[in-house]
Parts: C-alpha cells; structure tokens; sequence
C-alpha cells in the first residue's frame, strides 16, 4: 500500500519554511536600515552574546557555514565593526571580537530586533512560550 505524504503538513518542511520567512522578514529590516547580510548580522548578534570567539565558534553556533562567516567577518572587519587578532591558545584561530563602533551599531539594531519580536509575539499569542518550549525540546534532541 503506498503511504500518502503531505508536504504542507510534514513537520520538517514547516519548520524550514517558517525560519526562512521569519529570517528573510528581520533581514529585511536590518538590511535597509543598516545595510547588513544575514550572516553579518548573525556573526554581530553572536559576538555580542558570547565576546570574542573564532569564526569555528560562531559557525557551529549560528549555522552558516565557515566561509559565509569568514565572508561576513570580513566585511565587519573592513567596515570597522570587529576586530580580528590571534588567538592566544591556538595560533591556527583568530579571535573575533566587536569594535566601539560594532557595539554602537548593534546598540542601534537591538531595539529594532526587540520591535520584530514583539511583533511575532503578537501574532503567536499565547502559543509563544509553546512554541519556545517546543523549539528548545527539538534543539536537544538534533
């Protein structure tokens, strides 16, 4: 007997979906206010959370790959929004670490993040601790 299969309905894709949406729908924001790429602005996000880590670091954290990172960080770096210096443990890495001027722009972006969320708060409703709860269960288990 053939098994039916529903894409629109298979966990996985909606999941995909949904991230690429709600991804593409912030960018959007910090792209035309502060003309950055999602892999910037990923790599800035990290570096304020963590402090100075390698590109290794913020790779495994923020799910890009190694060469978008190192393309992003290069970009920030020129721009003056991070600073690069070796890492004194393993000569091999580079340790990334934000500039005054990268604090001051992800001083600007934070509001308009904060603003973003609440909107998807909004439209969740009382499902936003639900779907939290439910994103960090699957966050253990892959």
């Amino acid at each position: 007997m053939k098994q039916e299969f529903d894409l629109d309905s298979f966990l996985p894709y909606q999941l995909s979906v949904a991230s690429s949406r709600v991804s593409r729908a912030f960018a959007e924001r910090y792209r035309r206010d502060f003309g950055l790429s999602i892999p910037e602005w990923r790599v800035l996000a990290h570096l304020v959370q963590a402090g100075a880590v390698s590109v290794r670091e913020i790779h495994a954290r923020v799910d890009l790959d190694k060469s978008r990172v190192s393309r992003a960080a290069a970009r920030l770096e020129a721009a003056g929004h991070i600073s690069k210096t070796p890492d004194p443990q393993d000569g091999r890495l580079v340790k990334l670490a934000l500039t005054d001027r990268g604090r001051a722009l992800v001083e600007q972006i934070i509001p308009v993040a904060l603003q973003y969320q609440a909107e998807l708060e909004a439209r969740l409703g009382n499902e936003a601790n639900s779907l939290r709860r439910a994103l960090a269960r699957l966050e253990e288990t892959t």
